[in-house]
C-alpha cells in the first residue's frame, strides 16, 4: 500500500456523470481519494453518504473529492444517483487504479476501505485506514483538512 511521501499513481477514468477524470488533470489541487468495497452496501453506503453531506466544507477547505470501489461504471452511476452524490464516483471493475494504489484484499478482490490524502504535487500526504469504522475516514479527514491547510483554502476562507 502506497506510504505518506509516496508519488500517487495517476489512473483515468469516466466518472458517473460521464466526466473523464485523471489524477494529472487535478495536478494543482488536493484531493481526497477514497476506495471502499461495493456501492448499495450498508457500510459503504453510510460512508458515501457521510462523504457527501460534507462535501461542501471539503471543497471549502481545499479538497477535490473522488470515491472509488470495484462497481462498474453502471453502478456507481446507480449508487451516486440513489444517494444523491454530486463528486466523481469512479468504478474499477478491472482493479487497475485499485492495483495501482495496492488496496485489494487478496481473496475477495473488493476494495480495502482506504483514504489518500493527495497534495496538489501528487504526493501522499496522509493515509487513513478504518475497515469497520467508517466515519471515522470523514472525521479523519476534516481533521487533517483542518490541520493543514493549504494557503489557497486560507486566502477562500477569509
Amino acid at each position: 500500500m502506497l506510504a505518506i511521501g509516496d508519488l500517487a499513481p495517476d489512473f483515468s477514468a469516466i466518472d458517473c456523470h460521464g466526466v473523464p477524470l485523471s489524477l494529472s488533470a487535478l495536478k494543482g489541487r488536493r484531493v481526497v481519494l477514497f476506495f471502499f468495497p461495493k456501492a448499495f452496501t450498508l457500510g459503504c453506503t453510510i460512508e458515501n453518504r457521510a462523504f457527501r453531506d460534507n462535501h461542501l466544507r471539503l471543497q471549502e477547505l481545499g479538497a477535490e473529492l473522488v470515491g472509488v470501489s470495484v462497481d462498474t461504471q453502471k453502478t456507481q452511476c446507480e449508487f451516486a444517483a440513489k444517494e444523491d452524490i454530486h463528486f466523481s464516483l469512479l468504478g474499477d471493475p478491472d482493479r487497475v487504479i485499485s492495483r495501482a494504489y495496492d488496496v485489494l484484499w487478496p481473496v475477495l478482490r473488493v476494495d480495502r476501505r482506504v483514504t489518500f490524502i493527495i497534495d496538489p504535487d501528487g504526493r501522499v500526504e496522509d493515509v487513513i485506514r478504518h475497515e469497520l469504522r467508517v466515519y471515522r475516514h470523514l472525521d479523519d479527514v476534516l481533521t487533517y483538512l483542518e490541520k493543514h491547510p493549504l494557503p489557497a483554502a486560507l486566502d477562500s476562507a477569509a
